[in-house]
């Protein structure tokens, strides 16, 4: 369903932000290795997806298990099955999941003895997984592709007898290797990391632990866009962590560098450096790149020219991100320049007419829905297509918007205001 947008003069509000989805997928994965309870899981596409996987039957002979569009179940449950004895799966996903590459996971599995074939198209899902025992004392694997595949085999590596993971070339996103580290030293693993190499104790075993899942750094992004753009509103942000696992928690400093206006958390921030509000911005995203579409769009709304690189992983993730960026700002009037030199994407204040009713194609992409969202208090009336697609990550984002003001109206329907 299209719908067009249209926003309030401030917000004043409380938000009950969703519990992390990053955080969620990998407790999910440590449960199912480990035991204990969980509690305050996210509710979502990905994590449903999720769940249904993990809970499927796998004594009854070759199973076939779709994990829709969610990237993350993926990776972490092609590593998770070929360590199932006996179990035949094959994983399968959206097309779009049928076009997102796999082969380095898959290399560095069979290099520990998986057994995993391709079903279609090679180096692609779906893929067909027999369980066995895995042995790897080492494993390398490339630490500048995504670090998805490394959680993955990180989340196993004990089950494998592995002491050590050596990661090749520049490391990206470290902030979700570091958290899947901190999980699996909560669940008793004692892992560390050095530089590019990860070592784990010898004979590690997962213990049940109890965890429970804080809320989502990367949903509160929005949020910080929407303060930024009305700097007048009260949003309280519930459920954060000061010191979080989150790597998206940086978008506390992020925004500290666009706007002098910030939402209240549920604790005192760290004082951010001063800096000017004016000059261009200059950020590399390679630890946070989820962070890319909310921090560009919100940008271009402020008027702040910038320079952003680490943006490798964009062209495989939902969709094409960046190309997905330039085409829909350049509706909003804004003329965005990719560089694959250095992975990055610039504004230099260019601008073109925007189109007189513009709308925002979200590419079944649920960020770019949301990193998209606060454009409608610069373009009343912004049409956002396919809005559904939140349920990926954050369901009660329209509910929450629409309590803090908006207007949402079904494209063809006069607005009540």
């Amino acid at each position: 369903m299209n719908y067009k947008i249209y926003p309030p003069k401030k917000i004043v509000m409380q938000v009950p932000l969703p519990a992390s989805k990053s955080i969620s997928n990998r407790m999910l994965i440590l449960n199912a290795l480990g035991g204990g309870d969980l509690h305050n899981v996210a509710v979502c596409d990905d994590t449903d997806a999720m769940r249904r996987a993990l809970a499927t039957p796998l004594d009854a002979g070759h199973v076939t298990i779709n994990i829709g569009a969610a990237g993350t179940a993926m990776r972490f449950l092609t590593a998770f099955f070929a360590t199932r004895e006996g179990c035949v799966v094959t994983l399968d996903g959206s097309e779009r999941m049928r076009n997102r590459p796999i082969a380095l996971l898959v290399d560095a599995l069979r290099r520990c003895g998986a057994c995993i074939d391709y079903a279609g198209r090679e180096g692609f899902p779906p893929l067909r997984i027999s369980g066995r025992r895995l042995h790897a004392e080492s494993i390398e694997i490339a630490g500048n592709v995504s670090s998805q595949y490394i959680s993955a085999l990180l989340m196993v590596a004990p089950l494998m007898g592995c002491r050590t993971i050596s990661l090749t070339g520049e490391l990206i996103s470290l902030p979700y290797i570091h958290m899947t580290l901190s999980l699996m030293r909560l669940m008793g693993v004692d892992c560390s990391m050095s530089g590019g190499t990860i070592a784990l104790p010898a004979n590690a075993v997962y213990s049940p632990t109890d965890l429970t899942v804080e809320s989502d750094w990367s949903a509160a992004s929005y949020w910080f866009s929407l303060q930024a753009l009305l700097p007048e509103s009260q949003i309280s942000l519930l459920g954060l962590h000061p010191h979080s696992t989150q790597g998206d928690s940086a978008i506390s400093s992020l925004f500290s560098h666009l706007s002098a206006s910030a939402p209240i958390l549920p604790f005192t921030p760290s004082p951010s450096p001063k800096t000017t509000l004016h000059s261009p911005l200059h950020l590399n995203l390679s630890s946070t790149p989820d962070l890319a579409q909310t921090v560009v769009v919100a940008a271009c709304l402020l008027g702040r020219h910038f320079h952003i690189s680490g943006l490798q992983t964009l062209r495989i993730k939902e969709t094409d991100r960046i190309e997905a960026l330039c085409s829909q700002l350049r509706r909003l009037g804004y003329i965005v320049t990719p560089d694959d030199r250095d992975f990055s994407l610039s504004w230099n204040g260019e601008r073109c007419n925007p189109e007189p009713q513009p709308h925002i194609s979200t590419f079944d992409d649920h960020r770019m829905a949301m990193a998209f969202a606060p454009a409608a208090i610069l373009f009343p009336g912004l049409v956002i297509d396919d809005i559904e697609v939140v349920s990926k990550s954050y369901p009660d984002f329209w509910k929450h918007l629409t309590a803090a003001g908006f207007t949402l109206t079904p494209c063809g329907k006069e607005v009540q205001r």
